[in-house]
């Protein structure tokens, strides 16, 4: 895609076309409304080693960008997913609630769809096995598919069948030469995809003929109502309503039968998917949550042009926060090197003239520096020897599981404070 600094933006929605205008990775259709600009950030998980200091370190556009055509809300690609996902720093069992919830999600389609040892479960985008392991314990067959090796490796060690790949139509139809899928899952991957046309192809290819596609995404209709724009980082590339969806599925010969809420990541969609014309009609939940991002605007530009003011005054609340705070000669730290977290504290200048260091519990982040701000990534007992007065949850999807691994803060006076969707301190 060309670069978006062909294009400036003034204080409307619409950009002046100063050279060749970004496409919409869909139906390549023109972009020429912004949804967000978040100015220059690297990579969010571009983590910094000591001797990565002194060197210089990559920077881009943060612009993202709403398609009036399909109304799929996405960022230009910069990088190659090689380049981002080949050596991976997230690992998702470090959260607890997170694998929590995996294991509900196991047993439930376990029991929704009769899945047994006669079964196949392939996950794309399986990470270090967080999700497989539970349907492994359970008798059924699995297969996760994994780009970064690094993180694959771990899966593997549990004894969870990886192969090392970006998943696409060409990797579908390879795994399919070895049995289709009755369950074909994958958790926060549908908006990390830089060409969705060729992973949903994938998807249809791989799907056995009676089979289920879910999808679990972050609701872009949550992520505009509770200011949730820390969640625009470039690995994101795109950010999903089910009208969207929709029409890229069908494209590709898949319809949506049912779709759930979830509360994971500040508020997500599950969605059910199927071979077109397999099946009955589709659940009363899909049309009303259609109806309901219509009537909330997520067909107008109207709804994507108020985020921006939004998006502004947080920063500015952020930042008045922090000022005040440090001029009392108190202390703030970071809790979670997350990919979120950098988004904010890149978007608000923020480094070590007001946060001393951030912790994480991952030892592949420990001793690393988060990217741009180059903050110490340190192990979570260094608060207790540093008793700082203030914890800013980086990660605010986790607040209760944060507060809860984090409560003793509060024996010496300190307390947390969570940015999104605004600034607050809970005591």
């Amino acid at each position: 895609m060309p670069a978006s600094s062909t294009l400036t933006r003034p204080t409307g929605g619409e950009l002046v076309d100063v050279g060749e205008r970004p496409v919409c990775r869909f139906c390549r259709a023109s972009l020429s409304r912004t949804f967000c600009d978040l100015g220059m950030s690297p990579p969010s998980n571009a983590y910094r080693t000591a001797a990565d200091l002194r060197k210089p370190e990559t920077f881009f556009p943060l612009h993202a960008y709403v398609c009036e055509s399909c109304w799929l809300v996405q960022l230009e690609q910069f990088q190659a997913p090689h380049e981002i996902f080949t050596d991976y720093a997230y690992f998702s069992s470090y959260s607890e609630s997170w694998l929590a919830h995996c294991r509900r999600y196991v047993e439930t389609m376990i029991d929704r769809l009769g899945l047994g040892p006669g079964s196949r479960v392939v996950e794309v985008a399986s990470n270090d096995g967080y999700l497989l392991q539970y349907f492994r314990q359970a008798g059924v067959p699995v297969l996760g598919i994994e780009p970064a090796a690094n993180v694959a490796e771990v899966a593997i060690s549990k004894g969870i069948p990886t192969r090392v790949a970006f998943f696409g139509k060409a990797t579908a139809e390879a795994v399919r030469a070895e049995g289709s899928a009755d369950l074909l899952l994958g958790n926060n991957v549908l908006a990390h995809v830089p060409d969705i046309n060729d992973f949903v192809a994938g998807l249809a290819a791989l799907l056995g003929p009676a089979g289920t596609i879910t999808m679990e995404f972050p609701h872009l209709l949550e992520l505009i109502r509770h200011n949730q724009f820390d969640t625009i980082y470039h690995e994101h590339f795109s950010y999903l309503s089910l009208l969207a969806v929709q029409r890229i599925f069908a494209a590709h010969g898949l319809s949506i039968h049912d779709v759930e809420r979830l509360p994971t990541h500040g508020g997500s969609l599950r969605i059910f998917a199927r071979h077109a014309g397999c099946g009955g009609a589709a659940a009363a939940g899909v049309a009303a949550l259609l109806a309901e991002e219509r009537a909330a605007g997520l067909e107008t530009p109207a709804a994507y042009d108020a985020f921006r003011t939004r998006v502004e005054e947080t920063k500015r609340d952020v930042l008045e926060f922090l000022i005040a705070t440090r001029r009392e000669g108190r202390r703030v730290v970071g809790y979670g090197a997350a990919a979120k977290g950098n988004t904010l504290l890149n978007y608000c200048g923020i480094r070590g003239d007001f946060l001393d260091y951030v912790v994480d519990r991952s030892p592949h982040k420990q001793g690393r520096f988060l990217p741009g701000t180059q903050l110490p990534i340190l192990p979570p007992e260094r608060i207790a020897e540093t008793k700082p007065d203030y914890l800013l949850i980086l990660p605010w999807n986790l607040t209760d599981e944060v507060v809860g691994q984090m409560a003793g803060i509060r024996d010496w006076g300190g307390r947390f404070v969570v940015p999104i969707p605004r600034v607050t301190v809970i005591e």
